[in-house]
């Protein structure tokens, strides 16, 4: 009989990534893949460990597959494991403990479990690997869009991340092995291709001179494959930005114009404690020429507030900062104290109440801002890839996104299927930050 397995993912695009080909590769070994609920045999966590109220979460959900079925096998895989395994061989909901970089060791190491039932442990030091862990997906949850993995790790050591740790440095895949994955894909009926990594910036860096590649030359590679029709970017870096980037970006169609930069503060004195690597005037600089070359590009960021230190003065200047960008979206955080941090230690810890009234304030204007970037759409033409079906207001639409990645939902018609990609005008609102498209061809 079929051993049935549930997986649960917690944290970034990576993990999910992550999970999916960890699913795939167990269906190859013969398992039933069941929903994350009472009766599986074996439980897979993968955990996040980004916040310490990740931490807790990863916990949680560990505690809760034990609890669900005591027989089970509970896998604990990912980021928390990697920089916390001192608390998890005392953790008795965990069976099997799986590092970063083992996950593609997850058959052998379930049948290993099952012949000798003893408590085991794969974790390696992941500061000293230089092996991109090669894992891949045929096909993905999502649909109509794949996140494809093209790198791990991350060099940069910002005070607030303990993710270096967790993650090691910086590894980058083959280029061949991504574009086969992404050819699979496109044979598999993939539309749109996100390209992600924990730190994508540095795709490429550690390459030795005679197989360089960098990111720029990676989607050059990507934007020939034939069925892929439209290319996303995970998190940028702002400093990859440069005008030669820009403009080759510009030059592909298939890129979409919608960029995430990471920014986390818009004050130079808290960018220096984070120990980020550039200063608010070169950040404008990036968003400027990403302007220059697609014209009104949907640019979305992170801004954490409440850093340690963070005065009132440094917070308006952030704040004024990120409104005079015009940023699309703002992701916001209210600084969490990470132990094993840089930032964990330092002096001038703020409260709660603080943090919270500043990061009400920050999402006020992302609200505007949102709101303000759909506006300058209406009217406009916009290509929308259908990628569900939904019901608003009593009325039956085709719901996607459009290339700048805002919610558009189209009246259904008969000659619509989900995974086509319309031209549309762009109407009204139908719904706060959805758009209502109707055909335009």
């Amino acid at each position: 009989m079929k051993k049935k397995v549930a997986l649960h993912n917690l944290g970034c695009k990576v993990n999910a990534y992550e999970v999916e080909a960890m699913q795939q590769l167990l269906e190859q070994a013969g398992y039933e893949i069941v929903p994350f609920e009472p009766g599986a045999d074996v439980y897979v966590i993968n955990t996040c460990t980004v916040t310490n109220i990740a931490d807790r979460k990863s916990r949680q959900m560990l505690h809760k597959a034990k609890k669900m079925n005591p027989d089970a096998v509970v896998v604990a895989t990912g980021c928390y494991v990697q920089t916390d395994e001192g608390k998890l061989e005392k953790d008795e909901a965990v069976d099997l403990v799986l590092g970063n970089n083992q996950k593609k060791n997850i058959v052998e190491v379930l049948s290993e479990y099952e012949e000798e039932h003893q408590r085991q442990s794969h974790i390696i030091k992941i500061n000293q690997t230089r092996e991109y862990e090669e894992l891949e997906i045929s096909r993905t949850a999502e649909h109509v869009r794949a996140y494809i993995k093209v790198q791990d790790g991350c060099n940069q050591f910002c005070t607030y991340c303990i993710i270096p740790y967790a993650r090691g440095r910086v590894r980058s895949r083959e280029k061949e092995n991504i574009l086969k994955e992404v050819h699979k894909l496109a044979e598999a009926g993939y539309k749109e291709v996100v390209l992600t990594g924990i730190h994508l910036s540095s795709y490429g860096v550690d390459f030795p001179e005679d197989k360089k590649e960098t990111l720029l030359s990676l989607i050059q590679a990507v934007n020939e494959v034939e069925g892929i029709k439209r290319i996303r970017l995970g998190s940028l870096e702002p400093g990859i930005v440069t005008e030669e980037f820009a403009k080759e970006l510009a030059a592909m169609p298939k890129v979409c114009p919608h960029f995430h930069l990471s920014l986390q503060s818009g004050c130079d004195a808290t960018l220096e404690r984070m120990n980020r690597r550039y200063r608010s005037a070169e950040y404008k600089e990036r968003c400027e020429l990403l302007r220059k070359y697609f014209g009104n590009p949907a640019l979305t960021t992170d801004v954490i507030v409440g850093f340690p230190m963070e005065s009132e003065e440094d917070f308006q200047a952030s704040y004024d900062f990120v409104k005079d960008i015009h940023f699309y979206e703002t992701h916001i955080f209210k600084y969490s104290r990470r132990h094993g941090t840089k930032a964990a230690a330092m002096d001038g810890q703020l409260t709660e109440a603080v943090k919270a009234v500043r990061s009400d304030k920050m999402l006020e204007l992302h609200q505007i801002r949102a709101t303000e970037y759909e506006n300058s759409l209406l009217g406009q033409k916009a290509e929308v890839l259908l990628e569900e079906k939904v019901e608003i207001e009593g009325a039956d639409y085709y719901l996607g996104h459009s290339r700048e990645y805002v919610k558009v939902a189209v009246p259904v018609q008969e000659k619509y299927q989900v995974n086509d990609i319309l031209t549309v005008k762009v109407e009204r609102f139908l719904q706060p930050h959805i758009l209502l498209g109707e055909d335009a061809e």
